[in-house]
């Protein structure tokens, strides 16, 4: 896809535009997306100009509010995350600027990684982090790891596993952020990823309007004001910090 309308088609999502590097990484994407989607069902989306906005625009429209640019650490005033507004973002939102954390590395888990998004899109944004992706289809799974081959993104783990299985190993990575998106069975996935986190971490959700009532389940969390995603009237960006 020319990596010129890749660039048309995210801007309402991105502030500020992607290099051209990486919109030829998303141009290698959307071919091996469209390839391996006529072999296994990764995405019911298969026009590649709605592909660039509804998965690639709404994975980095939440990239952005977790990992603005630039990012001033020494304006901080927690031990991980420093909050700061995002210049010309969305009124009122909020976004987080990791810091060095005592792991040298922010950690970001995504669970239910299916065709990797927001996960891989998150990677493309941010390349210092380390990124697992965990994703119980065996084919997705390979279908990952292909995408991280051919983008060479690395410091990826690609787990082939269930969420509940891995929340369950005492001796699991606690992640920095917890990443989730589109996941069947919402409303048992979300206390499975709050397991994940320690406090003070960070779950990010790409949902439907109709889902925050459920947030409010969520305890130990703190939440901010749902972010309306550009171009949709119902999908919103969620983010919460444990206590």
């Amino acid at each position: 896809m020319d990596t010129a309308r890749i660039a048309a088609l995210l801007e309402p999502f991105l502030e500020p535009s992607l290099p051209e590097s990486q919109l030829d990484q998303i141009s290698i994407y959307i071919d091996l997306l469209l390839r391996w989607n006529a072999r296994i069902n990764l995405t019911a989306i298969r026009h590649p100009e709605e592909i660039v906005t509804r998965h690639f625009g709404e994975s980095f429209f939440l990239a952005r509010h977790l990992f603005p640019k630039p990012c001033h650490p020494e304006r901080s005033e927690g031990p991980a995350f420093c909050l700061a507004s995002r210049p010309g973002g969305v009124s009122g939102s909020t976004a987080h600027c990791p810091l060095p954390t005592a792991h040298g590395t922010p950690r970001v888990l995504d669970i239910g990684s299916g065709a990797g998004f927001p996960a891989l899109p998150l990677k493309l944004w941010a390349p210092h982090i380390h990124l697992t992706l965990v994703e119980s289809n065996h084919k997705k799974a390979a279908f990952l790891r292909e995408v991280a081959r051919a983008l060479t993104l690395t410091n990826i783990n690609v787990i082939t596993d269930r969420a509940e299985v891995l929340a369950a190993l005492p001796g699991f990575p606690r992640p920095d952020i917890v990443t989730l998106r589109a996941v069947e069975r919402f409303d048992t996935i979300l206390p499975q990823a709050v397991t994940f986190l320690a406090p003070s971490a960070t779950l990010a959700l790409l949902i439907g309007a109709a889902q925050i009532p459920h947030l409010t389940t969520l305890t130990t969390l703190k939440w901010h004001s749902p972010i309306p995603v550009p171009q949709s009237h119902t999908r919103v960006l969620s983010i919460g910090v444990r206590e």
